[in-house]
């Protein structure tokens, strides 16, 4: 089991939805986050004055997925947010120890669906 986390830009979101849903991964938390990366971040003008704004707005997509949705949840979300330009995001995959379902309190493989 792995949980996957995505960054995103804000507008890509309806995109990167679809694909993953064209690609049966329909499970998802999404989390509106603020950050920096390589991009830096950039200077406004407002009123006449400079505005440096050091943390941009994102998306946290996370998605847990049984080991063989790896990949494909992978492409899905990068057919749904590349635009090729900087500040697309990042993908993180991370090993998912334990996944319990409340309801059932089914474990493991079963818990994600």
């Amino acid at each position: 089991m792995k949980l996957i986390i995505a960054m995103i830009k804000p507008h890509q979101l309806p995109n990167t939805k679809k694909a993953l849903f064209d690609a049966n991964i329909r499970k998802m938390t999404v989390t509106n986050v603020v950050g920096c990366g390589q991009q830096g971040g950039f200077s406004e003008a407002y009123r006449g004055v400079i505005h440096e704004v050091n943390l941009i707005k994102k998306i946290r997509i996370e998605v847990a997925v049984n080991d063989e949705y790896v990949d494909e949840t992978i492409k899905a979300i990068v057919k749904g947010s590349k635009t090729g330009n900087i500040g697309d995001g990042k993908i993180f995959v991370m090993p998912l120890e334990r996944c319990i379902r409340i309801r059932t309190e089914e474990n493991g493989k079963d818990a994600i669906g």
